[in-house]
């Protein structure tokens, strides 16, 4: 991967993260919600800072929301970078992130459970918004990549008679 394909990457990271932010902000006011603490939570234990006061918390939360779905951004054209494109390469993306969160948040310790114990809307709720990240970022991901080197090459298949 080049400098240049990364922020490919980067960039769809961003722009599938403003995606899941319209998508969750729109779920907490339909459903009366507060925003998630959960991922500042999480990168507060990872990094092993306490952000101080209710403002700083603030601040962190949405640091970690950004940087974070920016980061996955990098895996989406490591993604494309092995040659995979299209809807294959989303859907893998898609159970890459949403796996890992699902995997690794019930190990941190902070009060999130395994998704065995989760309510099945709560799990239906956490798909959809990880699915409008994925296909934000595929989308955004594949425009890019054509922009910068065209499009994929498909070839016919041919019969031998």
């Amino acid at each position: 991967m080049t400098s240049g394909s990364v922020c490919r990457g980067l960039v769809a990271g961003a722009l599938g993260t403003a995606a899941m932010t319209v998508s969750s902000t729109l779920e907490m006011r339909l459903r009366g919600r507060e925003p998630s603490t959960v991922p500042a939570r999480a990168a507060a234990k990872v990094l092993g800072v306490e952000p101080a006061g209710e403002v700083g918390a603030r601040r962190f939360a949405t640091i970690v929301h950004w940087a974070y779905g920016s980061g996955w951004g990098a895996a989406r054209e490591a993604i494309g970078a092995l040659g995979l494109r299209g809807t294959p390469a989303t859907a893998t993306f898609f159970a890459l992130v949403w796996g890992f969160e699902l995997a690794l948040l019930p190990r941190l310790d902070i009060g999130v459970p395994p998704v065995s114990q989760w309510e099945p809307p709560e799990i239906a709720i956490d798909a959809l918004h990880h699915a409008v990240y994925a296909t934000a970022t595929g989308a955004v991901y594949e425009r890019l990549a054509d922009a910068w080197t065209g499009p994929p090459v498909r070839t016919r298949r041919t019969t031998s008679k």
